[in-house]
């Protein structure tokens, strides 16, 4: 039943993509530098969580960054370039705890909605009307009958399967809720473009706790990616494909960036005004980790997020690795990867091997023969559906959020990542990374040359709609 809604979801989706291009034509990523990270900017600016540091305070926490890292020069080459890209500052002073997979997710999203005393803003990609979803807004209407505002924005196409009944209880109980962009031309608050869809998975409890990464919310999560862990509640899942996400919890003052795109995105759709709650709390330090929150809209000149990991991945010079679940590369990502083999660095990618979408598998495996062939390293995570989107580089720039690797994510959607630097945290993504490696399979050029004929003609099908996945 699941997979009968998610192709159904893929095909509305398609049809939606091709009467927009027939109409009005096709958007295009725009060229970015290709050596832009090589050339200085002004000086790093760090931020606490009382406004921007002073030059020194700066330079000391930048310093022990460097110490702390691997033999590389990503600080003085990339950051200063990635401010003026994103506009968002670097903040310190943040705990960042690394979630995997649904189960250790939901309790800890569970966890912090239970404790909340002010209020709950939360955005998601896909809300279903299943047991977990219905466990989530249980919980939220329960928060709201207790004085604890609550304001949910969900994405009209990702939610599509979702009945609008399902939102009563929580309206009933004084929530905000709010569709993204309404299929419906009638019910649409902004000039109506249905391929512009809100991808961004965020949570955000009292101003002072924020989640954010890959994981929706749907009963899919319910079970770990290796067998142990569980949903509390969950009575579902047995017998199916588990899932293999990543997510974040952070607290501290990073927590405000958040929140402004919260509520940006909020007034962009024309939401109704906001309760007046505290969205923006004194915090205070919560920990070492430098964190930057960022987020892309399609009503931006050009994703931030992609420039930002174009910019690193050319700065790097050890090691990129990237795990993705939609992986349909433009040609300047390609050719960014492909220089960095040539400077010496490591690339790997970590892709699925098991999909929810065919078109976007075939389309990705079209691109293995031009990699392969330059070197860069695939791997296929084979005993679970990989669902990730996550990136580190040079085992201190590490990067964790819904953006996929692929002309939807990059030129439609709204997305959110945080960026988080330090050695510490990258290395933490640097086990994860390699216990998905343990589960993985290696491409090698010679095999996949050897692969059927159906199967190539199956990737030059779908690469034809690569602009369109």
């Amino acid at each position: 039943m699941l997979l009968q809604k998610v192709w159904y979801f893929k095909f509305q989706q398609l049809l939606a993509m091709l009467s927009i291009t027939l109409l009005g034509g096709c958007s295009a990523i725009p060229t970015m530098v290709p050596d832009m990270a090589m050339h200085p900017a002004k000086a790093v600016q760090l931020d606490g969580a009382h406004g921007p540091l002073s030059p020194k305070q700066t330079k000391q926490i930048l310093a022990k960054l460097e110490k702390n890292g691997a033999d590389t020069n990503i600080f003085d080459k990339h950051l200063a370039l990635e401010a003026e890209i994103v506009g968002s500052p670097l903040v310190v002073g943040n705990q960042v705890q690394l979630l995997v997979d649904g189960p250790s997710t939901y309790n800890a999203m569970f966890a912090a909605i239970e404790s909340a005393k002010d209020h709950i803003n939360m955005e998601t990609f896909i809300i279903e009307n299943d047991e977990i979803g219905q466990h989530f807004i249980d919980i939220l209407v329960s928060k709201q009958r207790s004085g604890v505002q609550v304001n949910l924005i969900y994405d009209s196409v990702g939610s599509m399967n979702t009945p609008k009944e399902f939102f009563v209880p929580l309206i009933e109980s004084g929530g905000n809720v709010l569709e993204f962009n309404p299929i419906n031309p009638l019910n649409s608050r902004k000039s109506w473009e249905v391929s512009l869809r809100d991808h961004r998975k965020l949570l955000i409890v009292d101003g002072g706790t924020a989640f954010a990464g890959g994981i929706n919310i749907s009963s899919v999560y319910s079970s770990g990616s290796r067998g142990s862990g569980s949903f509390r509640k969950s009575k579902s899942g047995e017998g199916k494909v588990p899932w293999r996400d990543t997510h974040l919890r952070m607290s501290g003052p990073v927590v405000s960036e958040f929140q402004k795109l919260f509520i940006a995105t909020w007034n962009q759709q024309k939401g109704e005004p906001l309760t007046v709650k505290k969205y923006f709390p004194e915090t205070g330090s919560q920990g070492n980790e430098v964190v930057r929150a960022i987020g892309s809209s399609p009503d931006e000149p050009y994703s931030q997020i992609y420039s930002t990991l174009l910019s690193a991945i050319n700065s790097a010079e050890t090691q990129v690795f990237l795990t993705n679940a939609y992986f349909v590369p433009d040609p300047q990502l390609l050719a960014s990867l492909k220089d960095a083999v040539e400077r010496g660095v490591d690339v790997r990618l970590l892709l699925p091997a098991k999909t929810d979408s065919a078109l976007v598998f075939y389309a990705s495996r079209s691109y293995y023969d031009e990699l392969l062939s330059a070197k860069v390293k695939i791997y296929e995570r084979q005993d679970a559906l990989l669902h990730a989107k996550t990136a580190l580089i040079d085992g201190v720039w590490s990067t964790v959020g819904s953006t996929n690797l692929d002309w939807r994510s990059f030129v439609h959607n709204q997305e959110i990542n945080a960026v988080i630097l330090g050695q510490s945290f990258g290395t933490q993504m640097q086990v994860l990374f390699e216990k998905d490696l343990q589960s993985s399979k290696e491409i090698t050029l010679e095999t996949w040359r050897k692969r059927s004929i159906s199967t190539r003609i199956k990737e030059r099908a779908a690469r034809l709609w690569a602009r369109w996945l």
